[in-house]
Formats: C-alpha cells, sequence, structure tokens
C-alpha cells in the first residue's frame, strides 16, 4: 500500500523522522508530501524543506537504504484530492499527545467523509514529544541548543552553514 505522510517539514524533525522511518518499514511507497501553504512564509522555502528531507534521509540509518520513500511538493488544494491522484488510499500522521490526537482527528474524520482517505495515527517517540518545527525555530532563533532534536543537515541550515545555506532564508 502507498501512503503519503504530509506536513509543512519546517524544518524537519528527528520526530518527522521517526514516523518516517517506522512507515517504510510498514508500507510498500511512502510519499512525504512537503505541504506548501501559499498564504503563510515558512524559515525554508519548500524547494529546500525537500533538499533537507532528502539528505536527513540519507543521513538516518534505517532509511538511507530505503527505496521505498519519495518526496513530493504540494501546494495549494485538499490532500485528499493530492492522495487521490496518486493513488495514496491512506496517509499516516505522527502523535506527540492527546493534543495532536484533538487536533488530528477532525481532519481525518473529514477526509474520510470526503474520499474515504484513511488516516493511520502511529504514536511518536516519546523522548521527542515535546519537538514541533515551530519550537525549533523558536530555540534556536533565541541562541537554544537544538542538538539532536534535529538532522545534521537541518542544523546546518539553521545554523546558516555555507553548504546548507543555498536558499535558506
Amino acid at each position: 500500500m502507498k501512503v503519503v505522510c504530509p506536513g509543512s517539514y519546517d524544518p524537519i524533525t528527528m520526530g518527522h523522522l521517526d514516523i518516517i522511518a517506522r512507515s517504510s518499514r510498514m508500507f510498500e511507497e511512502v510519499v512525504v508530501a512537503v505541504v506548501h501553504n501559499p498564504s503563510k512564509s515558512g524559515r525554508f522555502d519548500p524547494e529546500i524543506r525537500a533538499d533537507l528531507i532528502r539528505q536527513s534521509l540519507a543521513e538516518d540509518q534505517r532509511t538511507q537504504n530505503a527505496q521505498n520513500i519519495t518526496i513530493d511538493l504540494v501546494s495549494g488544494g485538499l490532500l485528499v484530492d493530492y492522495c487521490t491522484r496518486i493513488g495514496a488510499p491512506a496517509v499516516v500522521k505522527g502523535l506527540r499527545s492527546g493534543t495532536d490526537f484533538a487536533y488530528e482527528l477532525p481532519m481525518a474524520l473529514m477526509n474520510k467523509h470526503l474520499t474515504e482517505l484513511e488516516t493511520i495515527f502511529v504514536p511518536g517517540d516519546p523522548k521527542f514529544e515535546h519537538v514541533s518545527s515551530s519550537l525549533i525555530k523558536e530555540v534556536h532563533a533565541n541562541g537554544g541548543d537544538i542538538e539532536g532534536l534535529v538532522p545534521t543537515s537541518v542544523l546546518a541550515a539553521l545554523r546558516g552553514d555555507a553548504a546548507a545555506d543555498d536558499g535558506a532564508r
């Protein structure tokens, strides 16, 4: 079965990477859908986010040789339409807490109502329960240590290392 792991991934975190890696062991094909909302400005352009995901997958031992993970950019429209277009009957969502479940459940039910798209909830690794892309950006911007919470390539991009700074804002 083909599944979609949708998200803004701005930036990808170790929690995201954990869900993607675990999904790649459970499903035949995993599409990491970098969802871009044109009305929101992010830290990284969608193309840079996709590149950071590629680098992160290559860095992670669980995913570096995975042949069943692809990355796609999605802009605008409904997730259900995207999933229908690529033939994915389900999405995988990682849950860090009950708050995530309360946020994700109405969307899952609407997606099911619209096109029968199933949502598979995967509990996140508890050691990353406190990690979100927004919090990572805030902590980093204020000089906090985020090492170990994001892949090395993301840390380099956030720090503005020359090799990783192509297109970073």
